[in-house]
């Protein structure tokens, strides 16, 4: 079997799907590469490459040659004189920090060089390291002297920008409003112009100075972007709107200054305002999938950025990326726990709705388990750290969610393949048309060409490659503040489609926590004996029933043996040693292959049974000592979830290794449509392939670690979580709260994204199937309707807005869950 490695690498300058295909050609067409995800949303890319396959800079490279760019710096790239980060980490104080930040302004190595030892010079400074490629600034600094402004103020001063990552976000924003403002200003005045001419016959050339502007400043950016793709042998939207503008210019250049005996009428206001309307549109654009994204950034900021370090009963504020694991910090009422720990003193209530999603604090003492950005309520605390840095809850579930919103759904394979011939089909369209109002239909040359603009620039691929993504992304972080992760952008999906879920009994329909009802002994062996013996052997297991029968016997203050040479036989019980003699207990089907005999207590053992309880069977040295009876209680909340499930047409099935009469009256309770008794832990995932090869999708719902296999095997694994260890929890999706309501939740969540994936696919498709031939002047010959290009630019760039802002909308449905 191959071994495979992941390799996550930041990918920036994507701005549509076909980018999204282009960076996933490419990767996929390097040796040693198994598997490629690309997220246009989260701007970076997952690879699977085999062992000794390429390394991540060699990946990095790849990206940088498709015309993209990437914040991940590239060693060999760097010039020879810097100081390794390394080395400068090793000699570093104990302040030391490292920061990243994204350069504008570059237009060479010198330029690179330049800023370095600018930097370098600051007091406080270790290394100043710049990538020109991937035009990134990394810098390893003194935080007691020097904070991330000073730094960014320093690079302004030696002529350039820089930024963080957050603050590129925010400013990609700001820079599409600043461009619409400029090219609005710009085109704006153009059409009154067109009527009123102050200058007379000269006036035309003012419009040609203003049309200019606009066409080589705010139009620039189609023109790089449609060069970049046709570079790497592929399309994209920017294509045809640097085809449209061009020939609406170009056209009215050449009949102004008669160039070519071409001459007649001009139509510069067609390119300056169809650039400003693609402006206007990418600005809507920006916007909305920074609200989409909103959810993750939030959570990402949401770790404290200090901490109360304890050193020798001393209080010390450190940054909280200095704490290690074994560190005791201190953390006063109203403050934010700044790692996942152990409380080692103090009690306080805590605010865990940043997990768990409950609105109501959780009372923690000395030994609770804390998880890093959550809120102290009410009292003094010290925390000693368990994780730190990635390793913290926070961590794992932005990097679930992460790795969720960059996965593909499978519906988006129809959108992919639609994107990889949709420009070119266009193009054709678009000749096609001229050649049939022109040539064929005799409309003037004008008419023909304006109408054949108006194709290229209204088609827009993009709707159809943010139709899916963006309805994840929101969808995801709407699971994400009710305590539901998915980890898999097709299990929203795949979810929505459940025929048969299945549901283990204890711990995810029951609460696991067990206790003793009734005691049945032979003649000649008293009850405290028997609990004494039962007590032995279960104290050294962790199942729930062998801790409640020890739980009983502390009780009772009974004092019980210490066993030797323990078995745990899974599916039948424990099996050791006590005084040399053997000791068993476990249920009947140990007992039957131990050959003891236990008919004499069928009756009892009968009646418990049909009241749900669970058995406990004792023998010692081949003969039966007695039986205990125990009691599981429902979870909150789980009948009134398998009667939801069934109102949204599921067919409900209880997995139990319980006898069959035990799981009976469990599902009568419950309102249950089957179950599947006395299955052995290693035979669920059996169950499951049963009914896959009846040819139904089919869901298991388990506590994520001792139905992993089952788990696995189902077309959809939710896991019943604790909060704490969400990232060991198999399956497609965790329910943080560990709440079995939310298993009917996540399915009406998955079937509300999905539906709004195909609302906007229908509407992409729609789109671009009503408004080319509208744009083609099919209306023209009946209505006298014919769309000028710049509206036709105006509406393509609302399709995209549509589509994101459809998706939005999904943010309404959280209220609902």
């Amino acid at each position: 079997m191959t071994t495979t490695t992941e390799i996550t690498i930041p990918i920036y300058g994507m701005s549509c799907q076909k980018c999204v295909a282009k960076v996933t050609d490419a990767l996929q067409s390097v040796d040693g590469v198994v598997a490629v995800s690309v997220s246009l949303a989260e701007k970076q890319g997952r690879v699977q490459v085999v062992a000794g396959g390429p390394t991540r800079e060699q990946l990095l490279r790849v990206v940088i040659a498709a015309g993209f760019k990437s914040v991940e710096p590239i060693d060999e790239d760097q010039p020879e004189s810097t100081q390794s980060r390394d080395a400068a980490e090793s000699s570093a104080p104990e302040s030391t920090s490292t920061a990243t930040f994204v350069i504008q302004g570059m237009t060479c190595a010198n330029c690179a060089q330049t800023i370095e030892k600018g930097v370098v010079k600051l007091s406080g400074v270790s290394s100043a390291t710049v990538n020109f490629a991937a035009e990134k600034l990394s810098v390893v600094y003194d935080s007691s002297q020097l904070q991330d402004n000073d730094l960014i103020a320093k690079v302004k001063d030696l002529g350039y920008r820089a930024a963080t990552e957050d603050q590129m976000d925010l400013q990609e924003g700001n820079t599409q409003l600043s461009w619409l403002i400029f090219a609005a200003v710009m085109s704006l005045p153009i059409m009154p112009l067109m009527w009123f001419t102050p200058l007379g016959a000269n006036t035309i050339y003012l419009i040609f100075g203003l049309s200019t502007v606009v066409q080589f400043s705010a139009g620039l950016t189609f023109y790089r972007s449609a060069w970049k793709s046709l570079k790497n042998l592929s399309t994209n939207m920017d294509v045809l709107v640097a085809i449209g503008i061009t020939a609406a210019y170009g056209y009215s250049l050449l009949a102004l200054f008669n160039v070519f005996g071409i001459s007649g009428e001009v139509f510069f206001e067609t390119s300056a305002m169809l650039i400003t309307f693609i402006r206007f549109g990418k600005w809507l654009e920006a916007r909305a999938k920074g609200r989409a994204s909103q959810a993750l950034k939030s959570l990402l900021n949401l770790q404290p950025d200090r901490a109360l370090l304890l050193v020798d009963d001393k209080e010390v504020e450190v940054p909280a990326s200095q704490i290690k694991v074994g560190d005791r910090v201190v953390v006063r009422p109203g403050e934010k726990i700044p790692v996942d720990g152990i409380v080692v003193e103090g009690s306080s209530a805590v605010d865990e709705a940043l997990v768990t999603g409950e609105s109501l604090p959780v009372e923690k003492t000395s030994g609770a388990e804390v998880t890093g950005a959550t809120i102290n309520i009410n009292g003094r605390l010290i925390v000693e750290a368990t994780r730190v840095g990635s390793e913290t809850v926070l961590s794992q579930i932005v990097r679930m969610v992460e790795e969720a919103q960059g996965d593909k759904a499978p519906i988006q394979r129809l959108a992919d393949a639609v994107s990889s011939w949709f420009v070119p089909v266009v193009v054709c369209i678009s000749l096609i048309t001229f050649l049939v109002w022109y040539v064929f239909a005799g409309a003037g040359f004008l008419f023909a060409f304006k109408v054949a603009i108006a194709v290229l620039v209204i088609a827009c691929p993009c709707a159809l490659g943010l139709a899916t993504p963006t309805a994840i992304m929101v969808g995801s972080s709407v699971g994400l503040s009710s305590g539901v992760l998915f980890k898999k952008a097709s299990a929203l999906e795949n979810i929505s489609r459940l025929q048969v879920i299945l549901l283990d009994k204890t711990g995810t329909l029951t609460k696991g926590a067990f206790s003793v009802t009734d005691l049945l002994t032979v003649d000649g062996v008293s009850e405290t004996e028997l609990i004494q013996l039962a007590a032995g052997i279960e104290s050294v297991s962790n199942h729930p029933l062998a801790r409640a029968v020890v739980q009983y016997a502390e009780d009772r203050t009974v004092t019980y043996p210490s066993v030797d040479d323990v078995e745990e036989v899974a599916g039948y019980g424990l099996v050791c040693k006590l005084d040399g003699a053997l000791l068993l207990a476990g249920n009947h089907r140990l007992m039957e292959r131990e050959s003891i005999r236990i008919a004499h207590f069928d009756t009892q053992v009968n009646k418990w049974a049909e009241g749900g309880k669970s058995v406990i069977y004792v023998a010692r040295g081949g003969r039966m000592m007695g039986v205990l009876a125990l009691a599981d209680t429902l979870k909150e909340g789980a009948a009134e979830t398998i009667s939801r499930l069934r109102q949204l047409g599921l067919e409900t099935v209880m997995i139990t290794g319980d006898r069959q009469a035990a799981a009976d009256a469990v599902a009568a309770q419950l309102g249950l449509d089957h179950v599947e008794a006395e299955v052995l832990p290693a035979d669920k995932l059996d169950v499951v392939r049963r009914y896959q090869e009846q040819g139904r999708v089919t869901g298991m719902v388990g506590d994520g670690i001792n139905d992993a296999p089952a788990l696995a095997q189902a077309d959809i694994g939710i896991a019943i979580g604790s909060g704490t260890d969400v990232a060991k929890e198999t399956g497609d999706i965790v329910l943080v709260k560990g709440d079995i309501r939310d298993v009917e939740r996540s399915i009406r969540l998955g079937r509300k994204t999905l539906a709004k994936i195909k609302q906007n696919l229908f509407w992409a498709f729609f789109y671009n199937i009503i408004g080319i031939p509208i744009a083609a002047g099919l209306l023209y010959p009946t209505f006298g309707i014919v769309l000028k290009p710049e509206f036709a630019g105006l509406a393509m760039a609302f399709s995209s807005v549509s589509v994101v802002t459809n998706s939005l909308l999904l943010k309404r449905y959280a209220r609902k869950l």
